[in-house]
């Protein structure tokens, strides 16, 4: 198991981050890992448009995961419309 930091952005709209949130936190859950610390950072106006977007809501985790599990992973956030953005970050490189 390695650490990993995993920032997402979701629509900045309450009902469909609320939406996001539980479809990553039971991916994670399916994928066997680990969620350390879970960060809510609000709402932001993001630096160029995504999806249409102008804001967006940003969550920070810090999670603890099989590193066979993340592109699985990556590749399932890739395809859902629930998420804007998302980024998985190895400190320990």
């Amino acid at each position: 198991m390695r650490n990993y930091e995993f920032t997402v952005i979701f629509d900045a709209d309450e009902e469909k981050m609320k939406e996001g949130l539980a479809f990553v936190t039971a991916e994670f859950e399916k994928a066997g890992v680990q969620i350390t610390k879970q960060d809510d950072l609000g709402v932001k106006t993001l630096a160029y448009q995504i999806a249409k977007q102008d804001k967006g809501h940003y969550v920070y985790f810090e999670l603890s995961a099989d590193p066979a599990s993340i592109a699985p992973l990556s590749h399932v956030f890739q395809l859902s419309t629930l998420v804007l953005k998302y980024l998985f970050v190895n400190p320990e490189k």
